[in-house]
């Protein structure tokens, strides 16, 4: 179990989405957050509301598509905060345009973001866990990691490196025999508005999530050491699908409507 009262819990993309609703509800139980995101300020209103009700709060401005970044911010959170107990790795960006249609930089950046700063987040939190022998690390993938979606092509492919990521370090960490927890999460669509306009044909099987939901289930999540975290349950079955071959798994997600789901899709105003 990973009680949250009084550990230092860092969680990335935390100014809108449920990375701030996750930090409002581990506030809630007593703990001391470190919140970034891409620009401080966006972060202040959050930093004043969590303070205002007795949390200790640390806010930085990172851009996560840049490892000099991570790597200057994490230092200096080491230096201002001390060792971090859970690393929530929860920022992450779509265009929700068709490869083609995709520019260069916005593939790029798409795993720079969703990918690659888990490893340089990682990296840089993770040698103090492994020295007091103890720590959370918390990866939020997709369930387009699981089973990828037309327009989705760059989130889908970024958020299937999350699920390997993931796997392989909890394989490496019960390698080393050292008790610390690694929490996959996989969610289907949240009305967080970054997937604004998009559709769900059997909406009882797979509901658009509501963002609070899914940030109190993370959160529940970490504190009784789930190493992974399908939402809904239903996902569960693109698992399962993955067996099939790859005409009737293609027929399959047809058949759910996942395949035109993206088809309205609008996303976010840039903030």
């Amino acid at each position: 179990m990973t009680a949250l009262a009084g550990k230092t819990v860092l969680i990335t993309g935390a100014a809108s989405g449920i990375g701030r609703l996750m930090a409002r509800k581990i506030a809630a139980r007593g703990a001391r957050l470190v919140l970034w995101d891409l620009t401080a300020a966006a972060l202040e209103d959050l930093r004043a509301e969590l303070a205002a009700g007795g949390c200790t709060v640390q806010v930085y401005g990172c851009d996560l598509a840049q490892r000099e970044a991570i790597v200057a911010t994490a230092a200096r959170v080491l230096q201002d905060c001390g060792p971090v107990d859970v690393l929530v790795n929860n920022a992450g960006i779509v265009n929700g345009r068709s490869l083609l249609d995709s520019s260069d930089d916005e593939i790029e950046r798409t795993f720079r973001v969703n990918t690659l700063a888990l490893f340089s987040t990682t990296r840089a939190f993770l040698p103090a866990m492994l020295a007091r022998g103890a720590g959370h690390l918390v990866s939020i993938s997709s369930a387009a990691g699981l089973a990828a979606v037309p327009r989705l092509a760059d989130y889908s492919a970024s958020k299937f490196a999350v699920v390997g990521f993931d796997e392989a370090l909890r394989q490496e960490l019960a390698e080393r025999g050292v008790p610390i927890v690694t929490t996959l999460v996989c969610p289907y669509y949240i009305d967080t508005g970054m997937f604004a306009g998009v559709r769900t044909r059997f909406p009882r099987l797979l509901p658009i999530l509501a963002a609070d939901d899914v940030a109190e289930r993370i959160v529940r999540a970490i504190e009784t050491d789930r190493r992974r975290l399908l939402i809904p349950r239903f996902v569960i079955a693109a698992l399962l699908a993955r067996a099939l071959p790859p005409r009737a798994f293609d027929a399959l997600m047809r058949f759910f409507g996942i395949t035109r789901s993206m088809a309205r899709f609008t996303g976010r105003r840039p903030r």
